[in-house]
């Protein structure tokens, strides 16, 4: 016959299976997070962009309209300037310039220099003043020029004139609530153009406007013959883009934090179940195995001393009485255990009910003992009981807390010296409390081993709890019904000078 494969995983693989499950779409889940933090700000640039390309639209439009209405007025001397019809000024009368015969004549020699493109193109100017931009030598101007005769005449246009224009008919379309003002700004020249040299100032440039200026939130170059601008909407007061990207990473990062701790959480709790499980399964196995032992044992003498009466081996009364008084220590032996398992059963399902009224703790004390007495006839051990006659009262099941007391007693005589049994019962008053201890001079208990001496089905790993009879219970059931009982139970011992079990009982109040 095939072995059948295990149905249950031990619980390293399954712990490992669950951290497989869970870690891995977890840590994908969490780099898709990051991503979304890292590009939170393209996402805000985005929306911001889309909300302005309305006004920015119709901007553009409207600007080079109002200021194809102006028109070029001299000053005397040569110098020019350029009006609205409501007499709002565009232009500088510094920045006048002629080009006559080729040649051009103005005070500023930066716009002198970016003029020169402009002489070869004097024939297709119109009469009448025309708006439009000139980019050379790196620069961007804003001019208003009209033909005059073979020549040409003009301004450049003011920046911060234009902008004040521009501002008054944003004003009239901007309903947004965030504080913004629209200006001019030169489109960024192509960075293949104009050898490494341009490229490299070009990208220099471009990267100091953006760390040092005021972020563009929208923008949209001009139409011909303005194409050498866009129109920008920067902000004046804190940066929108900042600050909802920095409220959403922060959203994200509280999120990302809460699903790892929930996680972190969850997988705690279900490794803490699965070992919960794994152990509680590994103690049924042990328990099964153990109660199996321990039932074979007495149920073995038992039919053997039955097929020796049976068989008629012995012929001697005293003999057949002898086998019958082991007969019926391995039947209370067996009858012990089986009641203690089925005591057990009680105090974890919640039936176990205490008959709970003020007795005289003596009472308790008396009945352990006699029990005790009454199991170890044989002799063979020193027991010694120090209590005072007046004790007072405790509000108690007798026959539970004596049943406890029995355990302690019953375990001092099993692991101490077979040589050498020396067993002290003591009790006595301490405030509010009533404390039985049962002393004994055994093997004694490892500092490592105390925390679980009062777990169910555990024993103490020793040659001589392995040649020792027992369920592993017994403690255990004395601790459940000590804290029933509003008490604890507490352990002193070292190894190879013997252990001291004490029972703490409050007084009773009555």
């Amino acid at each position: 016959m095939s072995r059948q494969a295990p149905v249950i995983l031990s619980f390293r693989r399954t712990f490992a299976l669950l951290l497989l499950l869970v870690v891995l779409p977890s840590a994908g889940l969490s780099g898709f997070g990051v991503v979304a933090i890292i590009n939170e700000r393209a996402a805000v640039e985005k929306r911001l962009e889309a909300a302005w390309r309305g006004t920015l639209e119709t901007l553009s439009q409207e600007l080079p309209l109002a200021m194809e209405s102006g028109r070029l007025e001299e000053l005397g001397g040569g110098l020019l300037r350029f009006a609205l019809p409501n007499g709002e000024v565009l232009s500088d009368p510094d920045s006048t310039f002629h080009v006559v015969d080729g040649k051009v004549s103005t005070l500023d020699p930066q716009l002198a220099e970016s003029l020169i493109t402009l002489v070869p193109e004097v024939g297709a100017l119109p009469t009448r003043p025309t708006v439009f931009s000139l980019s050379a030598g790196g620069r961007a101007v804003l001019l208003a020029a009209e033909r005059e005769g073979n020549g040409a005449r003009g301004v450049r246009l003011s920046g911060r004139a234009v902008e004040e224009l521009l501002s008054d008919k944003a004003d009239r379309r901007v309903s947004n609530s965030e504080p913004v003002r629209f200006a001019l700004l030169p489109v960024p020249r192509d960075a293949g153009e104009g050898g490494l040299v341009n490229r490299l100032m070009s990208e220099v440039a471009q990267a100091r406007q953006n760390a040092l200026g005021p972020p563009v939130l929208a923008e949209r170059v001009l139409p011909s013959p303005l194409q050498d601008f866009r129109l920008v909407v920067l902000p004046t007061g804190e940066d929108p883009v900042a600050r909802a990207s920095t409220r959403n990473r922060a959203v994200y990062g509280v999120l990302l934090g809460l699903f790892y701790l929930t996680l972190t959480f969850g997988v705690v709790y279900t490794a803490r179940v699965l070992y919960r499980e794994a152990r509680l399964s590994r103690m049924k196995t042990d328990f099964v195995s153990l109660v199996s032992h321990e039932l074979r044992t007495p149920l073995t003498s038992i039919r053997m001393f039955i097929e020796t009466l049976a068989q008629g081996r012995v012929k001697d009364p005293k003999q057949t009485q002898e086998v019958l008084n082991l007969l019926t220590q391995e039947t209370e032996r067996l009858s012990n255990l089986i009641e203690r398992v089925l005591d057990w059963a009680r105090i974890e399902s919640g039936r176990k009910v205490y008959q709970r009224e003020p007795r005289p703790v003596s009472e308790a004390m008396d009945m352990a003992l006699q029990a005790f007495r009454a199991q170890r006839l044989e002799g063979g051990m020193d027991l010694r009981v120090d209590a005072p006659v007046s004790l007072p009262r405790v509000e108690m099941d007798r026959d539970a807390v004596a049943g406890a007391l029995l355990n302690l007693l019953q375990n001092a005589y099993k692991y101490s010296g077979p040589s050498d049994r020396r067993i002290r019962l003591t009790v006595h008053q301490s405030r509010k409390w009533v404390e039985l201890s049962v002393e004994d001079n055994g093997v004694g208990i490892a500092s490592k081993e105390r925390r679980r001496i009062f777990e169910r089905f555990y024993r103490v790993d020793n040659l001589l709890t392995r040649k020792t009879e027992g369920s592993g219970l017994g403690l255990a059931i004395s601790k459940r019904i000590v804290e029933a009982h509003g008490g604890r139970i507490t352990v002193r011992s070292e190894v190879g000078k013997g252990s001291r079990f004490t029972i703490h009982l409050p007084v009773s109040k009555a």
